[in-house]
């Protein structure tokens, strides 16, 4: 069963569109696709990025919830001296 969807307007900057439709032409995608796909990732990084105790809806299912993000406060690993 197909998720209802919303009708919105979203301003792509003249690159973002012809790559967006050179990326359909080749794979036959719809740009819609893309531009929702790229939304929930952005909104998966923000999340997590804000509190581990926000609950993810089920739209999320397809991206692992364990996707290591960079917060500005993330310091970079040190390596254990063998």
């Amino acid at each position: 069963m197909a998720r209802k969807k919303v009708m919105t307007t979203v301003y792509l900057n003249v690159e973002q569109d012809e790559a967006l439709k050179k990326l359909h032409d080749r794979t036959k995608v719809p740009v819609a696709e893309y531009i929702r796909e790229g939304i929930d990732l952005v909104l998966q990084k923000h999340i997590i990025g804000i509190s581990a105790q926000v609950p993810l809806p089920l739209v999320f299912k397809q991206v692992p919830t364990t996707v290591p993000v960079k917060t500005p406060t993330s310091k970079p690993m040190k390596k254990k001296p063998r």
